[in-house]
């Protein structure tokens, strides 16, 4: 039997990206004018959160270190890195809660596999 949590993030893997991307740049809109440059770095923060969600932690690690790297380039630090975070997983909680509270099974694995996400999301992990 699969876990509530690996449950969770099967079924992140399946909806979330366009939601995830959606609200990385309207991040990076908030705090640069370049449009291209806020596509770029929603990018690849997405690409950040695809290996988290799929349990890819080696390529976590890298992508979060080149992304954190990137944001350095256009003068942004740690707290634009976190406040994008931040608003990508209030949005997936609100959805959650939304679209899934008539299966509790359903919304378990989802808000678990959240709790577990935002562990990894700490600052600890950003750099």
């Amino acid at each position: 039997m699969i876990s509530p949590v690996a449950e969770g993030l099967s079924g992140l893997l399946q909806w979330s990206e366009p939601v995830i991307f959606d609200r990385l740049l309207d991040a990076y809109r908030r705090r640069l004018k370049d449009p291209q440059i806020c596509r770029s770095l929603a990018r690849s923060h997405a690409r950040v959160w695809r290996a988290l969600i799929s349990g890819n932690m080696m390529q976590f690690e890298t992508l979060r270190s080149e992304l954190v790297e990137a944001l350095a380039s256009q003068a942004l630090d740690l707290d634009c890195l976190a406040d994008a975070d931040e608003r990508t997983l209030t949005e997936l909680v609100e959805i959650v809660v939304a679209r899934f509270h008539r299966s509790q099974r359903v919304a378990t694995g989802y808000h678990l596999a959240l709790i577990k996400l935002a562990g990894s999301l700490t600052p600890a992990h950003a750099a």
